[in-house]
């Protein structure tokens, strides 16, 4: 999958599930909750113990888009990629990471929190922005920043869920990052699979019918 079809998939599904636990076990079964509820584009945070052994997984199985998440470093870049990484989202906009990504074949997503960040991000290579921390305003500010800039695709994660998904791709969104309201701390630390699974589909729902 190249980085342009990668984007142009993202597009057509609108949500990826992002996860970030400390456990590596539930964090497989957690995003499998994830999977049976309709996601397809996937994201593991780094700070997740033997995150590469969960993308290398993960990857290889059919149907199935994966990311790494808090990408800092092109080491971290490299072995995402290698473990089967197709897109690296990283908080920041950092041009090193975005240079490693365009290297590496592979589709960019820093964090950014001001259009003139977004900007930058763009005109670095990345394809998407990932919007973080979601500022004030929320959709009508990324509708505001859409109006002189309409070829950025952004991606809000921070507080995007089942009932605002419908909002922020109504301001014209590219698609959606589903982090804490899909994957909450306490169900992953209970084992509430079945709850994980079924937000997951409302999630899925929203996003796709908004």
């Amino acid at each position: 999958m190249t980085p342009d079809s990668f984007v142009d998939y993202f597009g057509r599904k609108k949500a990826s599930a992002i996860l970030r636990t400390d456990n590596q076990e539930k964090a497989a079964l957690a995003m499998e909750a994830a999977i049976r509820g309709g996601f397809s584009v996937i994201e593991f945070t780094l700070s997740i113990p033997g995150a590469y052994e969960l993308v290398q997984d993960f990857s290889a199985r059919e149907g199935l888009v994966v990311g790494t998440g808090t990408v800092l470093d092109e080491t971290q870049a490299q072995k995402s990629v290698e473990a089967g990484a197709r897109f690296l989202v990283s908080p920041v906009v950092d041009p090193v990471v975005i240079s490693a990504a365009i290297q590496l074949g592979v589709a960019s997503m820093p964090g950014t929190h001001t259009p003139t960040e977004m900007l930058r991000a763009h005109r670095a290579g990345a394809q998407l922005c990932k919007l973080f921390p979601v500022p004030a305003g929320g959709p009508a500010w990324s509708r505001s920043v859409l109006g002189p800039m309409p070829w950025l695709k952004i991606v809000p994660t921070n507080g995007v869920d089942e009932f605002n998904a419908a909002e922020w791709l109504a301001a014209g969104v590219y698609a959606l990052g589903f982090v804490n309201p899909l994957f909450v701390p306490e169900d992953i630390a209970a084992g509430r699979w079945d709850i994980i699974e079924a937000r997951a589909g409302r999630c899925i729902e929203a996003a796709q019918s908004g």
